[in-house]
């Protein structure tokens, strides 16, 4: 954990997991997510954390995914997985790291705004996307989805899709050669875009 977080945060993570202790693994990059909590009856509950986040994205997630826990242990799954009772709870945890020691202030502006009403994925937040890009030398210069116009065809994993709407944190998009719908991650790095131009 401490090669994962900022300094100044550590001992902090590590009381979240003394409050409730969890089994916790590091995973390799997935596409789809960079977290996730999962919580099986009889079973200790996991949290997971993609192990190439960077120590501030790293951090977000990790509160990110503790507030579920939390929202679990308090409602079991009577309320929804990001609804009123995962906000309140986002916030209060991630309130103690909202300061300059532990966030750069650049960063921290951004993130004060969107813990006002927190989405599920911090991704789906473009400003707070664009903020936490800059202290990741692998995304600075890449190109995500949600940034691209509906419309445009573009490259995912050797395959080609065109853009459609966006669904809540994802995007509906058609595989060109099998017309195929799927839902792609709004984060999702995509490769040699076409751009659909509006000339409306």
């Amino acid at each position: 954990m401490e090669k994962h977080v900022p300094a100044a945060a550590l001992h902090y993570c590590f009381q979240l997991w003394q409050r409730s202790p969890f089994d916790f693994k590091l995973r390799k990059k997935r596409i789809s997510k960079v977290g996730d909590f999962i919580c099986h009856a009889g079973q200790v509950p996991r949290i997971t954390i993609n192990h190439d986040s960077h120590p501030y994205l790293f951090l977000l997630t990790y509160i990110h995914e503790v507030a579920h826990l939390v929202v679990h242990q308090n409602h079991g799954r009577r309320v929804e997985a990001h609804g009123a009772e995962w906000k309140k709870s986002f916030r209060e945890l991630l309130t103690p790291m909202m300061r300059e020691e532990i966030f750069p202030k650049s960063l921290l502006s951004v993130l004060e705004k969107h813990m006002v009403d927190p989405r599920a994925s911090s991704f789906s937040d473009s400003k707070l996307t664009h903020a936490l890009r800059q202290f990741d030398e692998m995304q600075k210069s890449a190109t995500l989805l949600s940034e691209i116009p509906e419309g445009s065809v573009f490259g995912l994993h050797g395959r080609w899709f065109k853009k459609g709407p966006m669904k809540r944190t994802r995007v509906l998009c058609r595989e060109v050669k099998t017309k195929r719908n799927f839902l792609v991650p709004a984060d999702a790095q995509v490769e040699s875009a076409q751009l659909s131009i509006d000339l409306g």
